[in-house]
């Protein structure tokens, strides 16, 4: 048995109908050339006839405050395959995910499942793979993906993503022992961190309060994307060149996240606009940021960046130097701290929010207005049975209060951005794609615009080119 952390906790106590509590992805495959016709069929089959025995955390259910083993495991209650109706477009595809993605997972079982969809024009298929927030967070999640996919497009071995072994499959000889063991030193880490959270908490209330460039969770105003939630979700993506974002970075002189934060800003400002509903104070962020630092791929070690996002300026230059000032500030802050101390420190901080968010007895009041998370993905090409990976675009949670998330991850060459929102609360969400690439285009011609005309001819010249391509 596994003892709950914190923040396991709080996703499950977080759950309800209309706010499942899950994260989930999707993977685009391209069937090989040379493959045979039964090529999806042959996959699901060797799947479901498999003797593995599923390892930490896919066989792990919820008993109590613990994470124990289901010694009772069925495959067939995790496991999916469907075949989209003719033509089978992307339309059909994002359309059986929304509704996949809104409901909940049983807790009687391990929370998760997989799904096999066939039928997808350009012979491809797809896998959704959602599990619960309880069990991982992004960076153990993407983990989890690199080790189940190879870079090899020859490797043929069929191992389902929950048999694939690792370092957390690693068990105890004796349960209790390392259960106690377990409780032990958590006790005594917070004994130890206790000093330097409480000069950091000090710092935060007589001093950084006081910088302009400091976040509260007291900040954020009420927005169109601030309302209670349905349990009916919609789900939208698409893939952007990195390239692009990389060039305006580097010309602009921010980090590649800043420039992320910035496009999406930029992107909500004119969604807003388009509803007529854009608050005269700036939209606050929340950028969960990964505290991680072993190689495990279990539980939630992450804390979160409150960024300003300077949606009442108009010009896009004064947004971006706004924004890298908030993060930059976090940022600052946290580096003067472990890990362990960050996520306590986060407690007591964010704690008010929290809570606010569990109980809904403040639905008008939120500590952020949009979650914005950035995963770093896989740098190389992945296979999974000789099927390249093409493409895979994160699903994630929204809640009473916020009816939208933007999630994206790196593969290869690629952003890949996934909105998950209430399709009730949001209209036309999808359109935040398009304000996406509006907002690229708008940086690059601010870029032209200050670089020499000949190298600002041959910028244009080859970005359309990639767009053509």
């Amino acid at each position: 048995m596994r003892p709950l952390h914190p923040l396991d906790f709080i996703f499950l106590s977080l759950e309800k109908r209309q706010q499942p509590m899950h994260v989930g992805g999707l993977f685009l495959f391209q069937i090989p050339e040379d493959a045979p016709s039964t090529f999806i069929q042959d996959l699901v089959a060797d799947i479901r006839q498999s003797k593995c025995m599923p390892i930490p955390p896919f066989n792990n259910r919820l008993n109590g405050l613990f994470w124990d083993e289901d010694t009772e495991f069925d495959i067939d209650h995790h496991f999916r395959h469907i075949a989209l109706p003719h033509p089978g477009r992307i339309r059909e595809l994002l359309v059986y995910i929304s509704q996949e993605h809104s409901t909940l997972i049983d807790r009687a079982k391990p929370l998760w499942s997989c799904h096999i969809i066939e039928g997808i024009e350009g012979n491809r298929f797809a896998m959704y793979f959602k599990i619960h927030h309880a069990m991982v967070d992004g960076v153990a999640g993407m983990r989890l993906i690199q080790k189940s996919l190879s870079s090899d497009p020859d490797e043929k071995s069929i191992v389902p993503l929950w048999c694939v072994e690792g370092k957390r499959a690693k068990r105890l000889k004796d349960p209790k022992t390392g259960l106690v063991k377990g409780i032990f030193n958590t006790v005594k880490q917070q004994l130890e961190i206790a000093p330097r959270v409480t000069q950091e908490l000090y710092q935060t209330v007589f001093k950084e309060m006081k910088n302009p460039d400091y976040v509260s969770s007291f900040q954020a105003p009420s927005s169109l994307l601030n309302q209670r939630v349905s349990s009916s979700r919609r789900f939208a993506a698409q893939s952007f060149e990195f390239d692009r974002l990389r060039h305006i970075a580097k010309h602009l002189d921010v980090t590649i996240n800043d420039i992320i934060l910035a496009v999406c800003a930029g992107a909500l400002r004119e969604y807003l606009l388009s509803q007529n509903a854009l608050p005269k104070k700036p939209l606050i962020a929340m950028v969960p940021a990964s505290v991680r630092d072993d190689s495990s791929d279990m539980s939630n070690r992450i804390t979160m960046i409150l960024a300003n996002l300077a949606t009442h300026k108009e010009d896009p230059l004064e947004r971006l130097e706004i924004i890298t000032r908030s993060v930059k500030n976090a940022k600052t802050r946290f580096r003067r701290m472990t890990s362990n101390q960050i996520l306590n420190y986060s407690a007591f901080i964010y704690g008010a929010a929290g809570l606010n968010i569990i109980s809904g007895m403040m639905p008008k009041r939120q500590a952020f207005n949009i979650v914005i998370s950035n995963v770093p993905g896989p740098t190389e090409s992945l296979y999974w049975n000789g099927a390249k990976l093409e493409a895979l675009y994160p699903a994630s949670i929204v809640l009473d209060g916020q009816a939208l998330n933007i999630t994206m991850t790196s593969y290869l060459d690629k952003l890949e951005v996934g909105l998950t929102g209430c399709r009730n609360a949001l209209p036309k969400m999808q359109n935040l794609l398009t304000h996406l690439e509006d907002e690229i285009v708008r940086f690059e011609s601010i870029i032209a615009d200050q670089m020499p005309k000949n190298n600002a001819t041959e910028a244009t010249e080859n970005n359309a080119l990639k767009t053509h391509a």
